[in-house]
């Protein structure tokens, strides 16, 4: 594969994506940290607006737009898609002559630990990249917990900066060819991150945000719904919930809700990606395309699926 050295002579070329939009603080401060050390040839696609959660979705059966951004010191194109599709519309050639040697997801509005990684459009936006061959690293920033963001934008730049050695010696690898192609990288960077205690090599844990409904009252309009009044959902005692599609089909009868977080995950084991992250180090995960089950499940189903296939073959 042709690789972005053909593009921009000696300077490798690095692909920016995110799930935040192209217009966000994360991915604009990343630039202008790649752009400030005159190393790298930039080039932005990412979409054209908020698509946070948005795991590895792609717009399948359904066109996608291109636009050119304005952004200093790149060469950037807004998607009207998901971080997977900005990904993989950047690597296609159809925009480019060649594909990057690198492509850089973030900065992250919010960390991206454990199995919270599965929901993450900018870690699909890197492991998009992964599937197809090239090197990849998803960043992120633990900026916000459920009490609210702090959206410092000069913590962006130093979150940015904090990154700048990691892309910095993945490319020196990629040069030598000698950096691994069966992993990409997740790197989080903590709340405090002029205090950080440095990197950290760790593995993925098993914690995530547990979600929790809210049901609201709304008004529709013009297709979006302003919430003008917040209520859980607590049927009275032996009330047994309606679950007829009919009694919900008009327009009225509708019911709304909304998808909140309901608590903190609680904290792993010490060499975990979020309980390294807490503590206050710039964490560094090698992830592949899947999370392979731990080793004594595997060892449960190998005993386990012959005697499934016994009874199945019985009943022959």
């Amino acid at each position: 594969m042709e690789n972005g050295n053909s593009v921009s002579g000696a300077k490798p070329t690095v692909m920016v994506t995110n799930d935040d939009g192209i217009d966000a603080p994360g991915l604009r401060a990343l630039v202008a940290a790649l752009v400030s050390t005159n190393l790298f040839h930039i080039v932005v696609f990412a979409p054209d607006s908020e698509r946070s959660a948005a795991s590895h979705c792609v717009s399948w059966q359904r066109v996608v737009t291109v636009k050119k951004i304005d952004v200093p010191g790149a060469t950037a194109f807004a998607v009207s898609g998901t971080p997977a599709d900005s990904t993989s519309l950047g690597i296609s050639k159809k925009i480019f002559p060649s594909v990057p040697d690198l492509v850089v997801s973030g900065i992250n509005l919010g960390c991206n630990c454990g199995y919270d990684i599965v929901y993450s459009g900018t870690v699909g936006g890197a492991r998009e990249a992964f599937f197809h061959g090239i090197p990849s690293v998803a960043v992120s920033y633990d900026c916000y917990n459920m009490f609210g963001r702090k959206l410092n934008v000069d913590n962006f730049t130093l979150c940015a900066e904090a990154s700048i050695p990691i892309i910095t010696a993945m490319l020196a690898e990629i040069k030598n060819k000698t950096y691994p192609q069966n992993c990409f990288l997740n790197i989080n960077v903590p709340r405090e991150v002029a205090n950080n205690k440095g990197y950290r090599l760790t593995k993925q844990g098993k914690c995530f945000y547990k979600m929790g409904w809210t049901q609201v009252t709304s008004e529709a309009q013009e297709g979006t719904t302003t919430p003008t009044k917040v209520m859980e959902i607590k049927p009275p005692e032996n009330t047994e919930v309606c679950t007829d599609e009919s009694a919900l089909s008009t327009k009225e009868e509708h019911l709304v809700f909304k998808l909140d977080t309901a608590e903190t995950p609680a904290v792993d084991n010490d060499d975990t990606d979020y309980s390294s992250l807490q503590a206050g180090y710039i964490t560094v995960t090698p992830l592949s395309a899947l999370s392979p089950a731990e080793i004594d499940s595997v060892a449960f189903f190998k005993k386990w699926l012959p005697g499934v296939c016994e009874r199945f073959s019985s009943t022959l």
